[in-house]
């Protein structure tokens, strides 16, 4: 039973890291944030030794009649205080900006600190709740340049300068949060992407496994159909010469051979699903269609070379053949899709024992491959690919040494 999602808060940024978490989990402070927390931290420390230092350094008789002495002792702690804040400030940002609020009207100590607060703030929420926590920050800027008067400054120019340092960490904060949330979009969109491309070439591998499945249905179903018709036939003709009960028994036991290797190669390749009634699948092809499939591209306009050297080609078996097929068809395809124009050399090449090699080169086009008229899926040679493997062979494909587009392969061919 999973358990629902945590409601997400109203002053959470969308896509934050603080947006992502249940409200009873503590976000892993990394490395980088450890590093940058403990900076804040000896930074903040350094401005309250100096800002106390310097106020105690002051002349009394100089000091404003609304700034007591008792005043830098209690804003030395309120610093101190701030600084401590500073470890928690990732988990309760806005409370903890809320909470010293009242210490920005009259603490001078914990200005560093308390800025630091005001930046997590507009990083991690919400544009109008950093607007808002702004607007209260500059209502307080008013009340600080009257307790907290500058010796140097008027009442009008310490106080644009309050506004000016705010607005500044505003901007500042903003970009940051705009940055940030631009990297996670652009993480996640990568990463969608590669999980849509494992799935295309899941998708892919499912299906050439189905289609492989099919036609090894095709392939027993005739096996076995001539088993039945020869064992009838003794059945039918228990008084037959000797001559034909033996011709009939040699013809079971080559169907049933050849069966027993084709339920080999099946092994570990999914069912295939039923074809609906009506819709009777095509004859498979075998490596005697491959002219015919070379022939068909020559018409198309495709200029085609083809080299066979393959030694009994009648007795290929027709998994093998029809994998054949399949490579010849995928790389002819390629040439017609992203070289058109190129010419295609087509090399078949084997021996019973020795292994049927199968290859398709085409130059590689002036200017680089375009983009083609009708965009495919990219899993073409990905199917090819697991279609090779489940045989048992090889497969290589990519600019060779010469800079043409090569498409070769290797299959087992029995003795």
């Amino acid at each position: 039973m999973t358990s629902a999602a945590a409601p997400e808060h109203p002053w959470l940024l969308p896509g934050s890291l603080a947006a992502g978490e249940r409200a009873d989990r503590r976000p892993r402070r990394t490395t980088r944030d450890w590093v940058v927390d403990v900076l804040a931290f000896l930074v903040s420390v350094g401005w309250v030794l100096w800002a106390t230092a310097d106020a105690l350094s002051a002349d009394p008789q100089a000091a404003a009649p609304l700034e007591p002495r008792w005043l830098v002792g209690v804003d030395a702690v309120l610093g101190l205080l701030c600084c401590g804040l500073l470890w928690v400030r990732r988990r309760w940002p806005l409370g903890l900006a809320i909470a010293t609020l009242p210490f920005t009207a009259f603490s001078v100590a914990a200005a560093i600190p308390l800025l630091i607060i005001y930046f997590t703030v507009i990083v991690h929420r919400r544009t109008a709740v950093a607007l808002a926590v702004t607007a209260a920050g500059l209502v307080t800027n008013f009340v600080f340049s009257y307790l907290r008067p500058d010796p140097d400054l008027s009442y009008w120019a310490s106080t644009v300068w309050g506004v000016v340092i705010a607005v500044t960490v505003l901007a500042w904060g903003m970009f940051v949060r705009a940055r940030r949330q631009l990297v996670v979009s652009l993480r996640e969109r990568a990463e969608r992407a590669e999980s849509e491309q494992q799935l295309r070439v899941a998708q892919a591998r499912q299906m050439e496994r189905t289609r492989i499945a099919r036609e090894m249905h095709d392939v027993l179903a005739h096996r076995i159909s001539l088993l039945s018709l020869h064992a009838g036939a003794l059945e039918f003709r228990p008084d037959a010469p000797p001559e034909e009960v033996a011709r009939a028994a040699g013809v079971i036991r080559a169907s049933a051979h050849a069966a027993l290797d084709d339920l080999r190669e099946v092994i570990g390749v999914l069912r295939a699903e039923t074809v609906p009634a009506g819709a009777p699948e095509r004859p498979q092809p075998t490596l005697a269609d491959v002219p015919a499939l070379v022939e068909e591209s020559r018409t198309a306009g495709v200029r085609v070379d083809t080299v066979d050297r393959v030694t009994e080609p009648d007795r290929v078996p027709a998994a093998v053949g029809r994998s054949a097929y399949r490579i010849v068809q995928e790389g002819l395809t390629n040439a017609r899709k992203h070289a058109a124009g190129a010419a295609v050399a087509v090399e078949l090449a084997g021996a019973p024992g020795e292994g049927l090699a199968v290859q398709v080169r085409n130059r590689w086009p002036v200017g680089g491959v375009e983009a083609p008229d009708l965009p495919g899926t990219g899993t073409g040679l990905v199917g090819i690919a697991e279609r090779v493997s489940l045989a048992g062979g090889r497969l290589e494909y990519g600019r060779d040494d010469s800079g043409d587009f090569r498409l070769a392969a290797w299959l087992p061919w029995p003795a």
